[in-house]
């Protein structure tokens, strides 16, 4: 087996690159998304479902799993993989973006983050070491360093500081996981704000603790589509070229294709599984909103091109129902649905690179779902 960490390139087209990333539970392709489980569960799908799809690799969140059912217990039934029954690589988060999307109910200090549990209130005090030991214990694949996101808008004084206590942070974290330790790995993330030079300030210090992979952090938090793109096009030649680049949270078609010409190899959203809940279906003509009065009597499936279980089973019409109806199945299959979209969409991206036509499919996408229109859908 290919020792944990490999990472291999085995094409590029411009800064696009196409390779692969061994982890203790199998090799992932890249460019890759990675569906979001945060609690050990990608809601309404089981893992079979996630194989037929074309998963390579779940995500999973350290500070959910913490607070519910608790890492000790996960650990004792013999780790996030066996307890969820996921056989491939799983990536954890650090409960970093926690540190930004929870910001009533956290405090900051040089030592760690002090949540308030959103579920019950209780405190807890998450250390960059115990950040490790909590994914130590689910046994993920690839864990993340604590880290903060700072919010879009930040001024300069306080985004360098925030960048400070991440390094530290990041520093500890190395420190509490040696290189290769059970075989999972460890990254790194690069934070600095919309400040292009803080975030090239960052990036040296990061890379030089001896990082599995790195990660860009603190992107779509707010801001501007086009900032968002034109952060990452600053910050990915900071990067080392012979190691993974993950950028964090960020899943919409066109910010996957903007990352991909930019460098990056892994992508995680919530976008795909939440706008399937609430009815929003991405297919090869644009976004689709199924909810719609004009799909009451539409035989035809919601996406022609699409080889999924639902658009190869069920009408417009039907998905429609269901969704008004408020029937479970409704989740399921619009799940399926955009999943199979973003999976579909990594894998013709690389086969696009092996062939050098990633330009090609980048333009016929931007045409679908345009670099310049409004974030946060």
């Amino acid at each position: 087996m290919t020792t944990p960490g490999t990472f291999t390139i085995t094409a590029r087209d411009g800064a696009a690159r196409r390779a692969s990333l061994a982890t203790a539970h199998g090799v992932v392709q890249t460019p890759a998304f990675m569906p979001v489980g945060t609690q050990g569960t990608v809601k309404s799908l089981c893992p079979r479902d996630l194989r037929e799809i074309g998963t390579q690799i779940l995500l999973g969140n350290t500070y959910h799993l913490y607070l519910r059912p608790g890492d000790e217990l996960i650990a004792r039934l013999g780790g996030l993989h066996r307890f969820m029954a996921w056989d491939g690589p799983i990536l954890t988060d650090s409960g970093g973006f926690q540190v930004f999307s929870l910001a009533g109910l956290r405090r900051l200090t040089p030592d760690g983050v002090e949540f308030a549990s959103h579920i019950d209130g209780s405190r807890h005090f998450f250390s960059p070491e115990k950040v490790v030991s909590i994914q130590q214990n689910l046994g993920s694949d690839i864990m993340m360093v604590l880290d903060e996101c700072v919010p879009y808008g930040a001024d300069f004084d306080y985004t360098k500081k925030s960048l400070a206590l991440t390094t530290a942070w990041a520093q500890r974290c190395r420190e509490a996981h040696p290189p290769l330790h059970r075989g999972q790995l460890l990254f790194g993330i690069v934070q600095g704000g919309f400040y292009p030079e803080l975030r090239a300030e960052s990036a040296a210090q990061i890379t030089s603790l001896g990082f599995d992979g790195h990660a860009l952090g603190g992107v779509s938090v707010g801001e501007p589509r086009p900032e968002m793109h034109a952060i990452i096009h600053s910050s990915v030649p900071h990067l080392p070229d012979n190691k993974p680049r993950y950028l964090m949270g960020v899943g919409a078609p066109q910010d996957i294709l903007a990352g991909v010409a930019a460098g990056i190899d892994m992508f995680d959203c919530v976008l795909a599984t939440r706008n399937a809940r609430n009815g929003t279906l991405f297919t090869s003509t644009g976004k689709v909103n199924v909810k719609k009065a004009a799909f009451r009597d539409d035989d035809s499936p919601l996406d022609p091109a699409c080889s999924c279980y639902a658009c190869r089973t069920f009408s417009r019409a039907y998905l429609r129902h269901l969704y008004i109806a408020k029937e479970l199945l409704s989740y399921r299959l619009n799940t399926i649905h955009n999943l199979t979209f973003f999976l579909s969409l990594t894998k013709r991206i690389r086969e696009a690179i092996e062939t050098g036509g990633f330009a090609s499919l980048k333009a016929e996408m931007d045409a679908i779902y345009p670099p310049d229109a409004p974030s946060g859908e």
